[in-house]
């Protein structure tokens, strides 16, 4: 007698793509009615093939203890792939006990987090989505408070009484993030050689946990980006300086991470493509970057923008799609795939920046909290056929 699956596989084999109706653009949108919907189609990277080109985006819970996922990741995770998201990417998960952002975050230090993290692994695979894993080093921002516990946008330091590690915070330069965070130590040489390696470490145990993909933080304000932005790296040794050197760490964890992860599996690196403020790193920076990045085996740069300075500080507004632009500069200026991302929140919204060229993959964050449906519904919407969870298919709104 075979044995059932506990968590059918529906939406995969049968997803349909469909046309873009008149109407599918909505007000502010204009698609071409007669334009597959390629939100819905898939995509190939190496040898993993997405069913959709919509992704979650990591998303900090800070609902770990010693680093360990449980039962409130499976569940939030879990919730966005049985509806139909193509691929999963779990939060910034640290790389050493040290390397993470609170001490209510994810990490990747032992075979007991990899073996917490095989269940969550198998349920969002078991739901025809692929497994994502991000590595991330927090660097200045390190061994602060979790967000539930302060109003501030640079959360205060955790100290070593709530678990918090303020006198090994690192970075570049000994420049703080921020007046309420921790003092940070510059790394010498040999701790930036002790970070390549607990990167490479945290891919092997990613690969025994059973992720599809690896994504390496370079984002927001973190370790990476902090060595590649000149107003947080003022070193005059080969990791500071032009370009070419700021840009070292990120190419050594990458070349580093490629070594171990199969070349059967994508790698993905999220890059803050632009500080947006006089003085930091710019786009045409980014360019480079990412051509460096690739040729290092990097299949998608996922776009963000920056980190470095307070939001209020940087000279664009917060406004939908305002990440896009610097998607489609890379994707045409570096010849490598890119994820958008930031302030997509609606169907046709995403489907114009595939249209026109301007990124790959969309992921998407907020707008999944909001809707955790969000797949579902933009099929109805786009005018796509995609299937229901089983479970869930008494809820499917009858036309």
């Amino acid at each position: 007698m075979s044995k059932l699956r506990p968590f059918p596989v529906t939406s995969l084999p049968k997803a349909t793509p469909g046309r873009l109706g008149k109407n599918a653009g909505g007000p502010k949108t204009t698609l071409d009615p007669n334009s597959a919907v390629l939100l819905f189609s898939p995509i190939t990277f190496r040898g993993l093939t997405l069913k959709n080109r919509i992704g979650v985006s990591p998303m900090c819970q800070y609902s770990a203890q010693d680093g360990l996922p449980n039962a409130w990741h499976l569940s939030h995770l879990g919730s966005m792939a049985s509806r139909g998201a193509g691929l999963i990417l779990v939060e910034a998960t640290g790389v050493s006990r040290t390397a993470r952002i609170t001490p209510n975050c994810l990490g990747l230090l032992s075979d007991a987090h990899v073996d917490a993290f095989k269940p969550i692994v198998e349920f969002i695979q078991s739901q025809g989505a692929a497994a994502g894993i991000q590595l991330a080093h927090a660097g200045r921002k390190a061994s602060t408070l979790s967000p539930f516990f302060t109003d501030n946008s640079y959360s205060a330091v955790a100290s070593q009484e709530v678990g918090g590690w303020p006198d090994e915070v690192v970075g570049p330069s000994p420049i703080k993030q921020a007046p309420t965070t921790a003092n940070v130590v510059e790394l010498d040489v040999e701790g930036i050689a002790q970070i390549v390696a607990s990167f490479e470490k945290a891919a092997e145990m990613s690969l025994a946990a059973g992720f599809d993909v690896v994504e390496i933080h370079g984002a927001h304000g973190y370790l990476i980006h902090s060595f590649l932005s000149p107003l947080s790296n003022k070193r005059t040794d080969a990791y500071g300086g032009p370009l070419e050197n700021r840009m070292r760490l990120a190419l050594e964890v990458t070349r580093a991470v490629r070594a171990k992860w199969p070349e059967t599996k994508p790698l993905f690196f999220r890059l803050s493509a632009s500080d947006f403020v006089d003085g930091g790193l710019t786009i045409d920076e980014s360019v480079i970057v990412c051509r460096e990045l690739k040729a290092l085996g990097v299949d998608v740069v996922d776009c963000s923008s920056m980190g470095i300075v307070p939001p209020t500080d940087a000279s664009i507004p917060l406004q939908p799609g305002y990440n896009v632009p610097l998607a489609q500069k890379i994707r045409h200026e570096s010849n490598v795939a890119t994820a958008a991302v930031g302030l997509i929140t609606e169907a046709a919204q995403a489907e114009a920046i595939l249209q026109d060229g301007s990124a790959d993959i969309v992921l998407l964050a907020r707008a999944f909290l909001n809707d955790p449906s969000w797949v579902l519904n933009a099929a109805a919407k786009l005018g796509a056929e995609v299937e229901w969870p089983l479970q869930y298919r008494r809820g499917k709104p009858r036309m």
